[in-house]
């Protein structure tokens, strides 16, 4: 349905928690996105609306679809720099620097995320305890608020807006393009190593050790079916293949599974044997493999089908920073709170994280743990026990996964949500950008 140039559709968000019918409006031109205004209504920005948690969309608010602002401005080869726009995608990216063996390495695991989106996001990828978030590759980028109108930013223009920006959910105004600074990367083939833990603190140990080698990106698959089986899993070490030098093999442009309806698949015996199943096939075979770029750094890409296995009603993630001293505290409350509630868990994976925190960003120097639930009342109850762990433990929760955290929770976890809230209510003081998780944050 259009009205008055803007479409209606129904959206949800990825893990399908929230939905609302939303107009949008799919600017091609400087001045289209200037002319928003005429429209006297809230708005918000949204990429390819792969966030987990609603950051794109609100049902008061206009959402400005940048995905036709997808090109390449300017690429200096010998500065290693490259300005895009803000609609481009990680795959449309990278198909173009690494013909030139460069890249940028905070990659999250989807080829179809917009550059927008990750900066909105303050993305990481695998390579997160060497590369940090995405905000260790940008240098400057231009926005526009409809109020405040152009603005350059960067360390050394408008820093204070910069910062906000980077990891500030779209509440600054419109990403329109950005400079980022590339990395050189040769060979573009891996080599997967894999070692068996038969429990959380084994897990945790080798992730450790294994983190601090260079050039490796490391991270587990664990089991959570029961608390007998917890953290009985693989730890994977990404290593690049330095004696494989085949040509670079160009990301898919499409999504594979796109057409795959959601099927409630899992369930806890469905899990349990899938996870099983996995578990024995790598036990029983080579503790090292051969693995191409596209598998290594976007995982999730042909995997569809572990998403649409939720059916409709979606899932919730969690995904947690803890500190290494409280580790150990953290997974004795998470067994006896598992022991009452019995949740069922899709995925639990661990790694570790580097950076330093500020405002609302996921960042630190702190061990990253990630579990998947089924979205059912058991888990929403199990799941509201682990907030309350989280702000015993002074655990950092990722309001970018997790669509359900409250501003009650999320103001007691992060030092500066106050400080973050004040900032944009102070640049921003109509309030024009607002997306659901700005409204349920308070923000």
């Amino acid at each position: 349905m259009n009205i008055n140039g803007l479409e209606k559709t129904k959206t949800f968000s990825f893990d399908r928690s929230h939905s609302a019918k939303v107009l949008f409006k799919r600017p091609d031109k400087f001045r289209e996105i200037e002319d928003l205004s005429k429209h006297n209504r809230t708005l918000i920005n949204t990429g390819s609306n792969l966030s987990y948690s609603p950051l794109g969309f609100y049902k008061d608010s206009i959402s400005v679809k940048l995905k036709k602002f997808n090109r390449i401005i300017d690429f200096n080869l010998k500065k290693k720099e490259i300005t895009v726009e803000s609609g481009i995608t990680l795959s449309q990216l990278l198909n173009f620097t690494l013909l030139y063996d460069l890249w940028i390495p905070q990659l999250p695991g989807y080829p179809f995320i917009t550059i927008g989106g990750a900066i909105a996001s303050d993305a990481h990828g695998k390579s997160c305890a060497l590369h940090g978030t995405i905000k260790n590759s940008i240098k400057e980028m231009t926005i526009f608020h409809i109020k405040n109108g152009w603005l350059s930013l960067s360390e050394k223009e408008n820093k204070e807006i910069y910062n906000l920006t980077i990891g500030g959910i779209g509440l600054t105004g419109t990403i329109v393009n950005v400079t980022l600074k590339l990395e050189e990367f040769k060979n573009k083939n891996f080599i997967t190593y894999k070692t068996k833990v038969n429990s959380v603190n084994e897990c945790i140990s080798e992730i450790t050790k294994k983190s601090k080698e260079k050039d490796s990106f490391v991270y587990s698959w664990n089991m959570a079916e029961n608390l007998k089986s917890l953290g009985k899993g693989f730890v994977f070490q990404n290593k690049i293949n330095d004696d494989n030098v085949e040509n670079f093999k160009f990301i898919p442009e499409e999504k594979k599974n796109k057409f795959l309806p959601f099927l409630p698949i899992w369930n806890k015996l469905t899990l349990k044997t899938a996870n099983w199943i996995f578990y024995y096939l790598n036990n029983s075979s080579n503790h090292f493999q051969e693995d191409d770029f596209t598998s290594v750094i976007f995982p999730f890409y042909g995997k569809e089908a572990y998403f649409k296995f939720f059916g409709k009603k979606g899932f919730y993630e969690s995904q947690l920073l803890i500190s290494e001293n409280t580790i150990e505290d953290f997974f004795d409350e998470f067994k006896f709170i598992y022991k009452k509630f019995n949740p069922t868990i899709s995925l639990f994976s661990v790694k570790n994280m580097r950076g330093t925190q500020e405002f609302l960003r996921f960042e630190g120097n702190k061990i990253c743990v990630t579990f998947d639930f089924i979205n059912n009342k058991k888990n929403i109850l199990f799941m509201s026990e682990l907030d309350k762990i989280c702000v015993k433990l002074k655990i950092i929760p990722s309001i970018i996964k997790d669509s359900r955290l409250s501003k009650k929770i999320v103001e007691q976890c992060y030092p500066e949500y106050s400080r973050f809230r004040d900032l944009i209510n102070n640049y921003d003081k109509k309030r024009i950008y607002k997306s659901e998780i700005s409204q349920r944050l308070e923000i």
